[in-house]
């Protein structure tokens, strides 16, 4: 089944405003938390590796020969954490001892933290790095091996790096503001492509109408041309396909099949073109010659619907509308629930309303004899629980239905058409 289409312009705005709005802000809603995801990832990089590069400027010969130096020596690195914005170095030895610390003016929670957080240490030629995050403010721990000249441990080297809370509180702004960006551009082309994705859904809905009014009005026609060399009436495949829609309902099939079973209700007999006048217009009773040509009708109508995709979903009810629910029916032999339940359903209406309907060869027979046949049949041409339900809804249908003339049944079967294929209806 298709997709439905919306059924006029007011609907059509809402269908895309809908769509393109929830769409818009999804993406959005996306891309501003990946632009703050990235904004903010972006401003810890520049953190970690300033602080990793500060870390690496006393792994240096130069720097390690002060760290070996005695005490008065280590004013020298005490300054350096002015100028390299360090919040504190640490120096172990190679047992891991602290061999030397030094710290700027930072607050206590700060430095109890520095101080009592653990990190791995690292081998040659790697580092670790830690963050802790405490009083609205952030250090930034980086611990480096060092080495001598010849590539031996000569101890580990930390580097703390204080972020204070007016540069987080920038950091947040900025991936704010990012984020904020990116969800405005979002909406201001989501608002821009309305106009064009309207003109464009529009004519899409146009043409997929158009489409929809060729395929039905090929239905009505293929229909009616059997109805027209069988009885001279096309009456019987709409009053067939109303009860057979009618009895679907009841039972609560599946949308999709009681649209598949519309156009199966339809083309039920299609395949009777195929057959020659003298045996489908012979008034008394076929020959066993002529009634296996007549059969060969249900091969027939799949022959004719199988090159169109669009009558894929009849071809269930053509194909199985003459088995019955005992096994004695053709042209398989299906039994029970091996036929399809639409086929079921459909075998049932078909029979009724050939007994109710006038023929050449026959009066019609009134409603409570019709339904006393199709209750003798039941187990035998049809399935007992599609008769039970059918015996509930046959009276309302048959009073609305029987007396009907072929204006109303088309008025009636366009009200269908426009419920379970969704779109405009040509008359």
């Amino acid at each position: 089944m298709h997709r439905p289409l919306p059924a006029g312009p007011e609907d059509l705005r809402r269908f895309l405003a809908w769509r393109l709005g929830v769409a818009g802000l999804i993406i959005g809603l996306a891309g501003g938390a990946t632009s703050y995801w990235l904004e903010t990832r972006r401003f810890e990089t520049l953190a970690w590796d300033h602080a990793a590069s500060g870390a690496r400027h006393f792994a240096t010969p130069v720097m390690q020969a002060l760290l070996d130096a005695e005490g008065e020596h280590h004013s020298e690195l005490t300054a350096l954490l002015d100028r390299t914005r360090f919040a504190g170095i640490r120096v172990f030895r190679p047992d891991k001892a602290t061999a030397f610390e030094a710290w700027a003016k930072i607050p206590p929670a700060l430095l109890e933290a520095s101080r009592s957080t653990s990190l791995d240490w690292p081998a040659t030629g790697q580092s670790r790095r830690l963050r802790v995050d405490i009083d609205g403010e952030r250090l930034i721990l980086v611990r480096l091996p060092l080495t001598t000249n010849d590539g031996r441990l000569a101890g580990y080297v930390d580097g703390v790096t204080r972020v204070d809370g007016e540069a987080l509180a920038f950091q947040k702004q900025h991936a704010r503001t990012a984020a904020l960006i990116s969800v405005t551009s979002v909406g201001l082309t989501t608002f821009l492509l309305y106009p064009l994705m309207l003109a464009l859904l529009r004519r899409s809905s146009e043409l997929s109408r158009n489409l929809l009014d060729s395929n039905l009005s090929l239905l009505r026609s293929l229909g009616n041309a059997v109805a027209k060399r069988d009885s001279d009436t096309d009456a019987h495949n709409y009053r067939v396909t109303l009860y057979a829609v009618g009895l679907a309902e009841h039972m609560c099939l599946p949308r999709n099949d009681i649209a598949n079973l519309v156009t199966g209700a339809f083309l039920h007999d299609v395949g009777k073109i195929g057959i020659p006048d003298s045996i489908l217009l012979k008034p008394g009773r076929l020959t066993q010659g002529e009634w296996e040509v007549m059969t060969t009708h249900v091969a027939l109508g799949l022959e004719i619907v199988a090159d169109n995709p669009w009558l894929d979903g009849a071809a269930l009810t053509i194909a199985q509308h003459h088995e019955h629910f005992d096994g004695e029916g053709y042209p398989q032999g299906l039994r029970a629930k091996e036929i399809a339940l639409v086929a079921r359903v459909f075998a049932i209406v078909d029979v009724f309303d050939a007994l109710t309907s006038e023929r050449p060869y026959r009066r019609p027979l009134p409603f409570a004899e019709a339904l006393d046949v199709i209750a003798r049949d039941s187990g035998q041409h049809f399935d007992p629980s599609v008769v039970e339900a059918f015996q509930r809804v046959a009276p309302a249908m048959f009073r609305e239905t029987s007396v009907a003339d072929i204006g109303r049944l088309r008025l009636k079967l366009r009200e269908v058409l426009t419920r379970y294929f969704d779109g405009r209806v040509a008359a």
